[in-house]
This record gives structure tokens, sequence and C-alpha cells, in this order.
């Protein structure tokens, strides 16, 4: 689908031959570096349609079949794409398949699933003009989010994160490479690349390109955690206390300004999207996954143990 500013995501559409307007429909929004073939997504999205959801998976800006598609990267703050991509969902779930007007097509109940950075694109989305969240955006979950992008990025300096760190630059720049070649036309900055640490990738490149001037303007501006306090629709927040890439410090810290809409739930191990266990009540050892389903096909706005 296009953008305002002429770039193009995609949006995989995972429709169960039974379904009809007015059902359950659930977006799921990949991590950094991630796209709609990243397993999580892949597992989840075989698991609600089984159950007769509908599943959206968003390819964000140059990210998955993406790629080549825009001139200007995914980052952290793209909270106005998710804003074009729901409205989008809620225009094709009136649409297709119906043998009713779009007029008269009732809307779908939406969950909003955000993974990592996403998920902060979805806080800050849902954050920072809750009056227009559509009214079918039933609830949301943001797994891991890094809501304050500048100390998220402080933390990968110390000495036990700095492999994350690089492995990210690394990432990053094999990403761009492939990004160029696809598109001759993106814009490049000038200057020495010394690329370290993340957030020299994000001044050298991510922030001038984007229109923040600098990784410290972006990480500011781009940040959900000052908007949390403005969100309406019913969300949760799913963390761990060892993840060593989101401290949670970030939610313990603030939650008490949060208001009854959103919830946190934080939880020993999980690290950083793992939240694996040992078969049990579960079929299989993806906990994440089967709390999701109990969560957004219950409604209940809480994970079951």
């Amino acid at each position: 689908m296009s953008l305002p500013d002429g770039d193009v995501v995609i949006v995989h559409d995972d429709c169960p031959p039974a379904w009809q307007p007015g059902q359950r429909a659930v977006l799921l929004m990949h991590g950094l570096a991630g796209c709609h073939r990243s397993p999580l997504l892949v597992r989840l999205a075989a698991r609600f349609s089984g159950r007769g959801v509908r599943v959206f998976r968003l390819d964000m800006r140059c990210c998955g079949a993406g790629l080549g598609l825009a001139r200007f990267p995914y980052h952290g703050g793209r909270s106005e794409d998710v804003a074009e991509v729901v409205q989008a969902i809620l225009r094709w779930c009136a649409t297709s398949p119906s043998s009713l007007p779009a007029a008269e097509a009732p809307p779908p109940r939406l969950a909003l699933v955000g993974i990592s950075l996403s998920g902060n694109i979805l806080l800050k989305y849902l954050g920072e003009a809750p009056e227009r969240v559509p009214a079918a955006v039933m609830q949301a979950v943001a797994i891991n989010p890094p809501i304050d992008l500048a100390e998220c990025v402080d933390n990968l300096s110390g000495f036990i994160n700095r492999w994350y760190d690089r492995h990210f630059v690394r990432v990053l720049e094999r990403h761009l490479r492939d990004h160029c070649r696809q598109r001759p036309d993106a814009p490049l900055p000038n200057g020495p690349r010394k690329l370290r640490r993340l957030n020299d990738f994000d001044n050298w490149y991510t922030a001038p390109v984007s229109g923040f001037g600098d990784a410290a303007t972006y990480y500011a501006r781009a940040s959900a955690a000052p908007l949390i306090p403005h969100i309406q629709t019913p969300t949760l927040i799913l963390s761990s206390l060892d993840d060593p890439l989101v401290p949670a410090a970030l939610f313990l810290n603030r939650s008490a300004t949060w208001p009854e809409t959103v919830r946190l739930t934080m939880v020993p191990g999980g690290g950083h999207v793992g939240y694996l266990a040992r078969p049990g009540l579960d079929p299989d050892m993806y906990w994440l996954e089967w709390r999701l389903l109990d969560l957004i096909l219950g409604g209940s706005g809480r994970l079951a143990a």
C-alpha cells in the first residue's frame, strides 16, 4: 500500500475462508531488522488464522517484501505509517470478502500487536492522537517495547550488551547496502563512517535521513514513554525483568503514571521476546503465543498464567 509521501509498505493478508466483516482481525508488526517472515510472526499468523482470525502482517518500510519499495527507512517513530495501515485494514475488512456494501459492513474487532521496536511505534500511535484511533481497534499489545530509545541505546554500551550493539550495526549496514542496491535514489549521507554502535548508525543515517538532525533528537521525538499516559485504547505492555536490551526500570519507574487503560505485565524470565516454557498446560513451549491467543480471543485484557 502507498503512503502519503510516496513510499510503499507491504501488508500480508491471511484471511480464513469463512471470515466475514465484523469478526476478529489482528495486525502483527515485527521488530528491528525483522519482517513478515520472522518466525514469531509466522507462528502467530498460523495460530490465529487457524482459529478464524484474519491476520495482517506488516512489512515496515524497506523490510521483507518491501525492500526497494520505499526511499526512506523504518525507524522507531513511524507511528504515521501504522495509522495509515490501520485505516487501510478497516477498508479492506469492509469490502472483502463480503456481499454487503462497504457502508453497511460492520467493522472488524481489530487487535494490534507490536513486537520490540514496533511495540514502541504502536504505543506512540495510540498515545499521540488517541481521539483519532478508530473504535474498531479493540485492544493492543506491545511486547518488550523500548519506550525510551535513548535509555535503551545507552544500555547497549554496557560490557555485557556490547555484542548486541555491534550485531545491530552489522545487520543494519548490510540491510542498508541491500536497500541502496534496490533504490539508487535512496538518500544517503556523506561523511566518514566509523560505525561501531547503534548510536553511531542513528547519528549518521537514521536521524538525518528521517528529518531529525541527530540521534538525540530522533530518540526524544520517537520514544513512546511520554505518550503512554494519554492512551485510551485497552493496552497491555508485556516485558521481562531479565530483558538485556530493554531495562525493566523503564516500565517500573513510570507505570504509576499510566491510565487504567494501560496494563503492565512483567515476568521474571523471558529475555527479549523469548518467553519459552516447558510444555505443560500448553501444547508446546511457546508460552507467549498461547498467552496472546488467550488474551485476544478471550478479550480479558490480562495474560493468563
